[in-house]
């Protein structure tokens, strides 16, 4: 292997087992609440009047449908959620947050912004603030190369 490339998959292995070591963070930081990481983040997304489309969730937690729907199935049994149909398209359905599940969204807050200020407080503020700047170029750069892909795929 070539030297740049063993630079490039430094970075790249580092954030990939950075990424495991907070997601095993939020499952047990999460673990009172009975929620995944990935419930925690859709009822994120909810408010308990409008709500969202049941696509648009999926979109933005990037899920396949089936996926959406087994999440949002267990969450509707749990009575955290429910879906009521959506008064500007017949075929789509709006996920809404429940009372219970607001009360249970705000436990699972609290409890995930402890061990994220807990775990953050490895680094110092300038750190922080270094690791944020690099991590939003990242960002950026690998949403504007995911959506290149796109264009491209889109045209074959």
């Amino acid at each position: 292997m070539k030297q740049h490339d063993v630079r490039s998959h430094l970075p790249h292995q580092l954030i990939h087992d950075v990424y495991v070591l907070l997601d095993d963070g939020d499952r047990r930081a999460l673990a009172h609440t009975n929620l995944t990481p990935l419930e925690f983040n859709l009822l994120l997304q909810l408010d308990l009047e409008q709500g969202q489309r049941l696509t648009d969730v999926g979109a933005k937690l990037l899920c396949v449908k089936s996926t959406i729907t087994r999440l949002v199935d267990r969450l509707e049994r749990d009575g955290l959620v429910r879906r009521n149909p959506d008064p500007d398209d017949r075929r789509a359905q709006r996920l809404i947050l429940t009372p219970r599940g607001a009360a249970v969204r705000a436990e699972a807050l609290a409890m995930h912004n402890a061990a994220v200020e807990r775990r953050m407080g490895l680094l110092d503020a300038e750190e922080q603030e270094q690791l944020t700047h690099l991590l939003l170029k990242l960002r950026d750069g690998l949403a504007a190369d995911l959506a290149a892909q796109q264009a491209i795929e889109a045209e074959t």
